[in-house]
């Protein structure tokens, strides 16, 4: 990538940001909208008919898990910029379905089929971001593409949630459709071409599956991640019915999210290209931290923003040194190591949503599901120590990189 000038490498990774955007947008929207998708699809909002609705949180989730480690697998030796482009196209196409489906069983049909496309993106997407930045900035590259998702949730999410309270939830899908055409066209015409490994194969892609230290990290993140989730999910009950606010609050608690969320991403891929074993084990305590603080104060006014705000900024901490922690563990097959981080967080979703749901409908109220996220990220966090005492104890399949 050395010919290339700043400023096409600058328009290129913008152009692939502008990927996790949309994908931000049509994952994360429809927590600021449950209400509203319990009351078009299941006539009303009960506190059972929400739980109910978090189901199509749930159902992006599986998708994502189900389409990463296949797509990544079948696509080992297609060009990253051909697969980038063919994984918008279905993007787009979920995200309009989802918006046009008439009943709730279609809905949850459309968001698992708009989700298969997800994990391969950002593993396609990370490399190439990775490639552009250059060796010894592998991690940054991968929070530049997530950045993209923080982002939509400082500004797009909150939009598109006030968006869909005021036009309609189907409204605001059908809008970030539009977003991941526009960046189709971008990427088209920005990003340069990258071959596939010279190795890559289905094969090879696979075999990395057989690895005890892949499975263990990617549970890090399954069980890790859900806490973030578990209060994600629902922070519109949690604002109107704890917090007491009206549903026009929702939009600018998720602005405080996606703020820390931002901050802690940028933060955590620079921390990650220096020491990788230390970014893991404070983002976790950090998170379980923050998650403890939402628990405890979200019923005020000043805990509900600052505790968002510490939420999103201590998991997204996390983000870059989960991924580059995977595709360290699974050396020879990048995409598919990229690919399972991203299918082991939205299983942290699926986990987070359907806990959090549970303990809401069974009547422990709207913060039930961050204490349920307190004892997940302890969880994270123990595992992340098991998975370093397997390193020192000279089981790990490569050592992990040193500070620089």
């Amino acid at each position: 990538m050395e010919h290339l000038t700043a400023r096409h490498r600058w328009t290129a990774l913008f152009a692939l940001a502008l990927g996790g955007v949309a994908i931000g947008l049509t994952e994360f929207v429809a927590m600021g909208l449950l209400p509203d998708i319990a009351r078009d699809l299941l006539g009303g909002t009960s506190a059972g008919e929400v739980a109910h609705a978090g189901w199509t949180i749930t159902a992006y989730a599986l998708g994502v898990v189900a389409g990463a480690p296949l797509i990544a697998a079948l696509t080992a030796r297609w060009r990253r910029k051909r697969l980038v482009l063919i994984l918008l196209v279905l993007f787009a196409a979920g995200t309009a379905a989802s918006a046009l489906a008439p009943t709730f069983g279609l809905v949850l049909v459309a968001r698992f089929v708009a989700a298969l496309p997800h994990g391969a993106y950002f593993g396609a997407a990370g490399l190439l971001a990775a490639s552009l930045m250059g060796k010894g900035k592998e991690a940054r590259g991968y929070a530049v593409v997530l950045g993209g998702l923080t982002i939509a949730n400082l500004i797009g999410v909150p939009a598109m949630t006030s968006l869909g309270q005021n036009a309609g939830w189907r409204v605001s899908y059908a809008v970030i459709a539009g977003v991941f055409v526009l960046t189709l066209l971008a990427v088209a015409a920005s990003v340069p071409e990258v071959p596939a490994a010279a190795s890559g194969s289905a094969r090879a892609e696979l075999r990395i599956l057989a690895r005890p230290q892949v499975w263990l990290v990617a549970a890090t993140a399954a069980i890790g991640f859900a806490g973030f989730f578990a209060v994600n999910s629902y922070i519109a009950p949690v604002t109107t019915e704890v917090a007491g606010f009206g549903a026009g609050t929702v939009p600018w608690v998720l602005v405080a999210f996606g703020l820390g969320m931002t901050i802690g991403n940028a933060l955590g891929g620079w921390f990650a290209d220096r020491d990788l074993r230390r970014a893991l084990l404070i983002g976790f305590t950090a998170v379980i931290f923050a998650i403890l603080f939402f628990a405890l104060f979200a019923s005020t006014t000043a805990g509900l923003f600052v505790g968002a705000f510490l939420v999103g900024g201590t998991s997204l901490f996390l983000g870059p040194a989960l991924q580059a922690r995977l595709i360290t563990v699974a050396p020879g097959a990048q995409l598919m190591g990229a690919a399972v981080n991203q299918s082991a967080m939205n299983v942290a979703n699926s986990i987070g949503a359907a806990l959090g749901g549970l303990v809401i409908a069974r009547g422990f109220g709207y913060l039930a599901p961050a204490w349920t996220g307190v004892i997940l990220s302890v969880a994270g966090l123990l595992l992340a120590a098991v998975s370093f005492a397997l390193d020192r104890q000279g089981r790990s399949v490569m050592p992990l990189p040193r500070a620089r």
